[in-house]
């Protein structure tokens, strides 16, 4: 008997499937094998079509059909993780009315911006934890004052996660992680905030029926059964946002328990059971999966936007003779530090830690006698870390204290020069996985359709591949260059 978890990201959908006894992950395949198309039709937006994440999941799915010999028939239930933050809109037949507005698309920024300062900022920080900033109500609330006969068609909005699961079960709803990751939810009243969507004029009918985190949320119609060559009647019992289910993926649960990820994005995710957040909004506050009444526990996020995407851009236009393996290599001639040569991460959109600030990437003390191509790999990778660190300096401010980062081996984190810069910057210990978010996404749909009893159950079988810990005397050397990087951005 089988899960089956997928990761609807923006730059490809993985597909894993779990086997229940074992809790091993049986066949998993991601598509495409090239990064999905985003749309910018003006500088600063980020688009994509829905039907992409719907068509690249049936090719994963396709994919694992080929190569191996699971019996789809015994898969029994269906968990979903996917890119937070944007938004889907469609009519009361369920049509799409628009492209997707993704996470990394920043023309809400002036709309949460001025949300934020007439709406108050006290009150934006003691109920929603946030400023609405660039988030999935602000994005709304742009297409209701610039694309007013799309909007005057909308009959009920999504998050991607939740659209892929109404595709699936012709089911329309969300959850309450998923809203609190928009800016609806008002942390103090467990529910929609009011006041919030009295400002932007939103309509509370608009926002889909609420469900658990781990639930039965629908069950697979016949439609998408055969579409997707998978059992009809099996039900979608678990989805969440791709970072709270990229800490739940590494059984980060508690209070204390850090998380990491550097795909296209890179996001430090820390679990506490207090409501805290930043004064300016540089890191986030959501609903963790496993928040409760009774037990609350809420992650503080920070997200990076331009993490994998620059090593894939410095791949793409210098260093295309090699791959990413080949680039690590080059990578560890240049020293810690580079030689003194600094690259800024950034150019991916508004980034929320430095105050949605649409910010340029930027190389800085470049000397053409003494720097090569392997420091400007190597200064990338430290700048990238770097860019981790100055936000976890901010998350130490609401609490989140980290000694240990949990992370699956893959992306940036299969580099050893930036799993030891950031080792080595932050002084915690690194541990590694065998996971990723389709494979916790499966896990979680066995905690909803209880055929996991407990989440301890459930994780039993995660095991720790590897553990980086970096001396005191290269630690030093680390945050010196950090030090640097810091004193010129």
């Amino acid at each position: 008997m089988y899960l089956l978890g997928f990761d609807i990201g923006s730059s490809s959908v993985k597909a894993s499937i779990i086997n229940i006894a074992t809790g091993q992950t049986a066949a998993s395949a991601f598509s495409p094998k090239a990064e999905m198309k985003i749309n910018a039709p003006k500088a600063g937006w980020a688009e994509q079509e829905p039907a992409i994440w719907v068509e690249n999941a049936k090719n994963a799915l396709a994919e694992i059909r080929q190569n191996n010999t699971i019996e789809f028939q015994n898969i029994q239930a269906i968990g979903i993780s996917y890119q937070m933050h944007g938004l889907v809109i469609t009519d009361n037949k369920g049509n799409v009315l628009r492209p997707s507005i993704i996470w990394c698309d920043s023309r809400a920024v002036e709309t949460g911006n001025k949300a934020f300062n007439e709406i108050g900022t006290e009150y934006c920080l003691s109920n929603l934890l946030n400023s609405p900033g660039n988030f999935t109500a602000s994005k709304l609330k742009w297409v209701k004052d610039n694309e007013p006969d799309i909007y005057n068609k909308i009959d009920k909005i999504m998050l991607p996660g939740d659209y892929f699961a109404y595709y699936l079960t012709d089911e329309i709803c969300t959850t309450a992680g998923g809203l609190s990751e928009g800016i609806f939810w008002n942390f103090n009243e467990s529910g929609l905030d009011k006041k919030l969507l009295e400002y932007y004029g939103i309509d509370k009918n608009l926002i889909p029926e609420i469900k658990d985190t781990f639930s039965i949320q629908g069950l697979v119609t016949q439609k998408a059964a055969k579409e997707f060559g998978i059992p009809s009647g099996i039900p979608v019992s678990y989805r969440a946002g791709d970072q709270p289910n990229n800490a739940f993926s590494l059984n980060v649960l508690n209070r204390g328990e850090v998380a990491a990820t550097a795909g296209t994005s890179g996001v430090v995710y820390g679990v506490t059971d207090q409501i805290k957040f930043d004064p300016k909004s540089r890191v986030n506050t959501f609903l963790h999966v496993n928040n409760t009444l009774a037990n609350q526990r809420l992650g503080v996020l920070l997200c990076i936007n331009a993490t994998g995407i620059l090593n894939s851009w410095l791949k793409k236009n210098i260093a295309t003779d090699l791959s990413y393996e080949q680039m690590n290599n080059e990578a560890s001639q240049a020293p810690i530090g580079s030689d003194n040569l600094l690259f800024y991460p950034f150019g991916n959109g508004a980034e929320r830690v430095l105050e949605n600030m649409e910010r340029s990437a930027e190389l800085k003390g470049l000397n053409l006698n003494i720097h090569s191509r392997a420091h400007i790999l190597r200064a990338a990778q430290e700048g990238i870390v770097f860019a981790f660190v100055y936000g976890m300096e901010i998350m130490e401010q609401t609490g989140i204290s980290t000694k240990v980062i949990k992370a699956g081996k893959a992306n940036m984190f299969l580099s050893s020069i930036f799993r030891d810069t950031l080792a080595g910057v932050t002084g915690a210990t690194i541990e590694l996985y065998n996971t990723d978010g389709s494979a916790g996404a499966a896990r979680g749909a066995g905690v909803g359709a209880g055929l996991y009893k407990t989440f301890d159950e459930a994780f039993s079988t995660l095991k720790k591949l590897e553990e980086i810990k970096v001396s005191t005397a290269e630690q030093t050397k680390y945050r010196t260059a950090y030090e640097k990087w810091k004193a010129g951005l």
